[in-house]
């Protein structure tokens, strides 16, 4: 079976996210520049594009960060065409298999059995709620979310992908993620803050 791409919008509007009919990864990664990109080959050649700011790459999607000096129209057709063309001329399945990348730019799988051994049980129960209500949420919308710490009532999270810069990721994490941390977890928490990705 051929990939086909679809490319959908996301609430950042220098993002859009190009949605695959196949799997594409295993891992969630970032790229925020060419030389991020050079261990995958399909991810390097997007940023040939000179409008093409970020790449991220997860399960079934790539979403890109252009310029703000380009429209989505004057490229969408182009950056689609060409996604399709590339992952239909590469024999690739699972473009993170078998590569090794820098720690910082993947989001960790939060379920990892050492990853979490290390965690306390508020860390644990925390990075338990993102994962059930707040990932999928935000992988729809083309990012992502990683927890980071959690000290003197204030959870720690990164955001990237589609999530980085976007104009509305303040209200969900005050609205959203905060609202539901406190929800599910009480006076434990009194803030959620974003890191920079």
């Amino acid at each position: 079976m051929f990939y086909s791409i679809y490319a959908e919008s996301t609430p950042n509007p220098e993002v859009m996210k190009f949605v695959s009919n196949k799997m594409l990864a295993d891992k969630s990664i970032e790229f925020l520049t060419e030389n991020d990109a050079k261990k995958i080959p399909m991810i390097h050649k997007l940023f040939s594009f000179s409008y093409v700011e970020s790449v991220f790459l997860s399960a079934n999607f790539i979403s890109i960060k252009k310029s703000k000096n380009t429209e989505w129209g004057e490229i969408l057709i182009e950056l689609r065409n060409y996604i399709t063309e590339i992952l239909n001329d590469d024999d690739v399945i699972n473009y993170t298999e078998d590569i090794e990348i820098e720690e910082e730019n993947i989001i960790s799988s939060l379920n990892d059995t050492n990853n979490n051994l290390e965690r306390t049980d508020d860390e644990r129960e925390i990075i338990q709620i993102l994962d059930d209500y707040i990932r999928p949420a935000v992988e729809g919308d083309g990012g992502a979310i990683e927890f980071s710490s959690f000290s003197d009532g204030v959870v720690k999270v990164i955001m990237k992908g589609a999530c980085s810069g976007c104009p509305s990721s303040t209200a969900t994490l005050k609205h959203g993620i905060e609202t539901l941390l406190i929800q599910k977890l009480g006076d434990k928490i009194k803030e959620v803050v974003a890191l920079n990705g």
